[in-house]
């Protein structure tokens, strides 16, 4: 890999990063009825979006939709079968209650998301307008609004429709 290209997906890690960071103190500030500033972190982190979207872009690491599918599907696996088992088992030998349940819950997600992409994939050229349900707590996603989470539990009514 050339130096540029090291450069263009670091800086699109630490963009990435960047947006989910400010969105997270967008989050804190409303509670505190910070207005201002969360307008601020919000705007920054779209900012950021912006500047990691152009350098995956320009890194070249925009496919086929289909080929799109196939790397979601392999990133997804890797999450929910090597990378959290291992982060829920640490988090289990420090007693780390919350860290395990955040592990867990994004384990679980991570899996449906790697079966919805696999759907996807297998369904590349269909048409038919299909919905996706997003659980706001844990991340699960669904084809139809559930009555309840199957991870968290959280109520079908709060699930965000796309």
């Amino acid at each position: 890999m050339s130096k540029t290209l090291d450069n263009l997906m670091e800086a699109f890690a630490g963009e990435s990063q960047a947006n989910r960071k400010y969105t997270a103190y967008a989050k804190q500030a409303e509670k505190e009825g910070k207005t201002n500033a969360a307008k601020l972190f919000r705007a920054a982190a779209d900012a950021e979006t912006l500047h990691a979207l152009k350098h995956f872009e320009v890194a070249g690491k925009i496919s086929s939709t289909a080929e799109n599918l196939k790397d979601a599907v392999a990133g997804e696996t890797y999450e929910y079968k090597d990378m959290y088992p291992d982060f829920v088992k640490a988090a289990e030998a420090e007693g780390n209650k919350a860290a395990l349940i955040s592990f867990t819950f994004a384990m679980k997600a991570e899996e449906v998301h790697a079966k919805l992409y696999q759907e996807a994939l297998d369904n590349v050229d269909g048409t038919e307008e299909g919905f996706y349900y997003l659980c706001p707590v844990c991340g699960n996603i669904e084809k139809a609004r559930p009555d309840k989470c199957s991870i968290c539990g959280v109520p079908g009514d709060r699930f965000i429709e796309y």
